[in-house]
Parts: C-alpha cells; sequence; structure tokens
C-alpha cells in the first residue's frame, strides 16, 4: 500500500514558503562618488564617443556601444604572472633531471638536468577581466567596472567591484581631454 498521500498537505504548505528576497544585490564595495559626474550639457552621444575614445586608448576593447541609450561596454585583460603558485604551489617545482643507463643495440648513458617546464608557473598564469559600462544621459555620466581573476584551469578565483576612485577619476580626465566632434 503507498503511504506517501500522507506527505501531500506538508509539500503544499512547503511549496507556499518559497519568497522573493526583499533586497536586490549591489556591488561590494559600492562605486565610489567620483564614478558619477554632471553631464555638463554635453549629449549622451557626445559621451559615448569620449568613452570610446578613451577607453580604446587605455587599452580597453569595446564589446558593445548604443549610442541612442548612451551605452558603452569594453573589457581588457592581462596575465597576472606567478598568481597560480598562490594555489599550485605543489606543481611549480620548476627543477627536472635524471640519471640513466640503457643497452639497444649499444649501451649508452646520460644525465639530463632541466629548469622549468610544463609544470611551472608559466603554464599556470592567471588572467585578470576588467570590464567597464559607461552610461550617459542628459542628467549625468557613470562609470561602473568589475575585476575577475580567472586562474589557468578555467575558475573563477576572485571577483570584486572594481569602480574606484582613482580609476574613475582618470577615466573622466581622459573623457573631457578628448576634444569636441561629431556625433555618433
Amino acid at each position: 500500500m503507498r503511504q506517501w498521500w500522507w506527505m501531500m498537505p506538508g509539500l503544499a504548505l512547503l511549496v507556499g514558503c518559497q519568497t522573493t528576497p526583499t533586497v536586490l544585490p549591489t556591488a561590494e564595495p559600492q562605486p565610489a562618488a567620483e564614478c558619477r559626474w554632471e553631464a555638463d550639457g554635453l549629449e549622451p552621444r557626445e559621451w559615448v564617443r569620449r568613452a570610446l575614445n578613451a577607453l580604446e586608448a587605455d587599452g580597453f576593447v569595446v564589446r558593445d556601444t548604443e549610442p541612442a541609450v548612451g551605452l558603452v561596454s569594453a573589457d581588457r585583460t592581462r596575465t597576472i604572472p606567478g598568481y597560480g603558485d598562490r594555489y599550485d604551489s605543489w606543481e611549480s617545482t620548476g627543477f627536472f633531471g635524471g640519471v640513466g643507463i640503457g643497452a639497444g643495440r649499444g649501451v649508452s648513458t646520460g644525465m639530463m638536468i632541466g629548469f622549468g617546464g610544463a609544470g611551472g608557473s608559466i603554464a599556470q598564469d592567471a588572467t585578470q577581466l576588467e570590464r567597464v559600462s559607461v552610461i550617459a544621459d542628459p542628467g549625468g555620466v557613470r562609470v561602473s567596472r568589475d575585476i575577475q581573476v580567472i586562474d589557468w584551469r578555467g575558475e573563477l578565483r576572485e571577483t570584486r567591484s572594481g569602480s574606484d576612485a582613482p580609476f574613475c577619476r582618470s577615466l573622466r580626465q581622459a573623457m573631457t581631454a578628448v576634444p569636441a566632434g561629431e556625433s555618433l
């Protein structure tokens, strides 16, 4: 005889217990105040053009633009040498060697000493991925940046908000230094 029917009222009660979160997730730490500024009378399309020029000059690759909305998305990557050694010290000896005596059609001897190798830190460098979004509207300009570190295996090791004051200040200076030109 099946006795699962007595669990049905309990399951019906549990289904009703699922709720949505009361607060949406936010960036930690919060973006710096320097990551928002007034539009100073410039059109959003002009801010998009300036952001394109400033980000490309800083080594970013622009992935998306939407001038009608005032959006620019860009990213850049760089290698972090030796980062993998923090997690993979057992694989990064860097020295190998051996001694051998063999016989085939004749007798041979040999010795080998090497430095580095496939298990060394060269093959284990991590990659830092930096993503930036600039949003411009008639009220102002907002910058958002996040940084991720991906190890040599492709696993995400670190992620954080990179919307700090020095970055936003230098981006704003680069954007305001761009001469006025034709809109997109």
